[in-house]
């Protein structure tokens, strides 16, 4: 008998072995490994009690455990070849967790590593599907796919395509696509299933099997390298709502009392690096509003911002100002400008965290004791920085900086207030 309460297991399952791309799940994604997301977002959910990665690499294993997630086993190698299905995978976590820990869980929630961008509530939304209709055997996520089966084919022994459709209607291949039955294609982004649907009918499936649709927006699957290019182009030119990676402990920016200055570029970290000319010459940008709550959050807490661009327009001006920020703008070379600034601030490199996206950047970014980059910015500025964000420029890069800045004052000042 099926219950709709019990432990909730989330398993990320990343095998070490990939021919079409190698090392693929920990390859980088706007400066995270490609599995990251998947734990990001299992840790997010709250109807998930539990998250562990089931691998047979030392090295994915090492890097799960820095995102937050468990690994309390290493998956045998017999269990991660090309050919090894979902159902073993699933049934040898279960069973050494059984005979290991006598965990049991209810429910088990599939999250692939190779489809990273799930929005965000996506896997709440799954389990509590299944868990309001307990006669359902699993929930997939299903999206509309870009082309019809019915428009494809197959070829027999003898070259000739063969319809791969099978329909009622004549030549169905040649049918109008509002004519066509609708169909959805699985996206890989959850299967979420009662664990007596994997133990007893020995399948991740069953015979009932609710969905969820996922917008096609979010829908890439990580195989070669062309899909990795093209989510970090999604990530650099949409907004997705997702949960971004964090490593677990506490946040890597070196954020104490000695930091005195945060400096940081417009055009690509304040802005999203696009601008509209009207046919006089004027120009806007698009800026974030969370970004500017974060910004003035930094400065209540004492940190001094400072904004260095190369541009001289009257948007950098105008969004400075409105948000306190010291700025010069027009600057041709930042690193002799950032360094007049120190030095009349009497402040030392070391004690500066500097923000940038593109090539003239890079000396600053040098030269400071720690720097970030958007998850958008040029490749050279994200292999040079300290810190790689998870969000775009203008699109939530400088509040997610904010944020870590934030969190990384309040400890330090809790600890120095315990100390004393």
């Amino acid at each position: 008998m099926v219950t709709s309460t019990g432990p909730v297991l989330a398993i990320v399952p990343a095998r070490g072995g990939s021919k079409g791309l190698p090392g693929k799940n920990v390859r980088p994604l706007g400066g995270h490994p490609l599995i990251a997301y998947s734990i990001a977002s299992g840790r997010a959910a709250t109807t998930i009690d539990r998250l562990i990665v089931s691998t047979d690499d030392a090295r994915i294993a090492e890097i799960a455990r820095s995102y937050g997630a468990e690994t309390p086993f290493l998956r045998p190698a017999e269990l991660a070849t090309d050919a090894t299905l979902d159902l073993p995978v699933m049934e040898h976590a279960l069973g050494w967790l059984r005979e290991h820990e006598q965990y049991e869980p209810a429910i088990v929630v599939q999250i692939r590593p190779t489809t990273p961008f799930r929005p965000h509530g996506l896997l709440d939304e799954a389990v509590r599907l299944l868990q309001r209709d307990v006669a359902a055997d699993s929930v997939r996520a299903v999206t509309h796919p870009r082309q019809h089966p019915s428009k494809m084919w197959t070829r027999d022994a003898k070259g000739c395509l063969q319809p791969l459709w099978e329909s009622s209607e004549p030549e169905p291949y040649n049918l109008p696509r509002q004519r066509l039955p609708v169909v959805f294609w699985q996206t890989g982004h959850v299967d979420a299933m009662w664990t007596e649907t994997i133990l007893k009918k020995r399948t991740l499936t069953g015979d009932i099997v609710k969905s969820i649709l996922v917008d096609p927006a979010f829908v890439v699957d990580i195989d070669r390298l062309e899909d990795l290019h093209f989510a970090e182009y999604l990530l650099g030119n949409r907004a997705l709502d997702i949960d971004p990676p964090q490593r677990s402990g506490p946040p890597s920016l070196p954020l104490s009392p000695s930091v005195r200055l945060v400096v940081l570029d417009f055009d690509g970290t304040m802005t999203d690096d696009r601008v509209w000319v009207d046919q006089d010459g004027r120009e806007s940008v698009a800026c974030s509003r969370s970004d500017g709550l974060g910004l003035e959050m930094l400065i209540k807490a004492g940190l001094a911002l400072f904004v260095l661009s190369r541009e001289k327009t009257p948007v950098v001006r105008a969004r400075c100002e409105k948000l306190g920020i010291p700025f010069q703008q027009g600057v041709a070379d930042k690193l002799a400008a950032l360094q007049q600034i120190l030095a009349e601030r009497n402040v030392e490199p070391r004690d500066v965290v500097y923000v940038g996206n593109d090539l003239n950047d890079l000396g600053c970014m040098r030269f400071v004791g720690f720097s970030c980059a958007p998850a958008d910015a040029h490749r050279d500025v994200k292999q040079q920085a300290s810190h790689v964000l998870a969000r775009p420029g203008g699109r939530g890069a400088v509040r997610e900086l904010c944020d870590t800045l934030l969190a990384c004052w309040t400890a330090r000042k809790g600890q120095d207030e315990q100390e004393r």
